[in-house]
């Protein structure tokens, strides 16, 4: 074995069963650098890059969003970041347990149990965990937001939660059909999704360039967008790209 041992983007997605989509995601966003370039602009990595591919998958498996694992792997403190995780796995248990009870009651009452009162109904949406972080993290307005979805009622927030449900629905089977993120059909999902995210806040380009990276970036949203499709907060994300780019300001 030898300080010359290399692997191409291919071998690489063999070995670690990442894609190499995942793995030009991680170069443009500066987490992991091949260790040089060959004919064709063609991928190489050599043996720290794995290490450090491995360390990734590593902190990506407990949890962490690819900003926290940069921090960790740039001279971050490991402990912290997994601190700072474990307390938003805890809000989340907290907030699961609201929404448990919330649905319990539910039963109860229309099993012959004494009706909920109106504030019943809605605490475990009003009181949103996350609530600080989404401040931390991007500042006033997205609490506003959050303040905002907790008045809806329960009409507005399924239709909402419909509205969401279709353009996954429809990105998805785009994306088993095999469609680029730029044709035409595509883009009109998009502009779907972009109205949809406009019942929240309307994003300009650099925003909407930004929530789809989130998408890819947070676990919680990569998870709840690729049920309708592996590998579909991806694919959204690159489709947003093109969307902003193109009609955004």
């Amino acid at each position: 074995m030898t300080t010359e041992e290399s692997w191409t983007t291919d071998q690489v997605v063999r070995l670690a069963g990442v894609s190499s989509r995942t793995l030009r995601h991680y170069d443009q966003v500066g987490l992991l650098r091949p260790a040089a370039t060959g004919p064709g602009g063609r991928r190489i990595y050599r043996r720290p890059e794995l290490h450090r591919l491995q360390h990734v998958l590593v902190l990506r498996e407990l949890g962490l969003g690819l900003p926290d694992i940069a921090a960790v792997l740039d001279g971050g403190s490991e402990v912290d970041a997994l601190r700072a995780h474990h307390e938003r796995l805890r809000r989340e248990i907290g907030r699961l347990r609201r929404l448990a009870d919330t649905v319990a009651r539910s039963i109860e009452e229309r099993e012959g149990g004494d009706p909920m009162s109106a504030d019943e109904m809605f605490a475990a949406f009003r009181d949103d965990p996350h609530a600080e972080e989404a401040r931390e993290r991007w500042g006033a307005e997205a609490v506003t937001v959050q303040e905002k979805v907790a008045g809806w009622d329960r009409d507005t927030a399924a239709d909402v939660h419909a509205g969401m449900t279709e353009v996954h629905r429809r990105l998805a089977g785009l994306m088993e059909s095999g469609a680029p993120v730029d044709a035409p059909e595509v883009q009109d999902a998009v502009a779907a999704h972009h109205a949809w995210v406009s019942r929240f806040w309307v994003p300009g380009r650099e925003a909407y360039t930004g929530l789809g990276a989130l998408y890819v970036d947070d676990p919680r949203f990569t998870a709840t967008i690729d049920a309708y499709g592996d590998g579909l907060a991806r694919y959204l994300r690159d489709a947003i790209a093109v969307y902003a780019r193109a009609n955004l300001e």
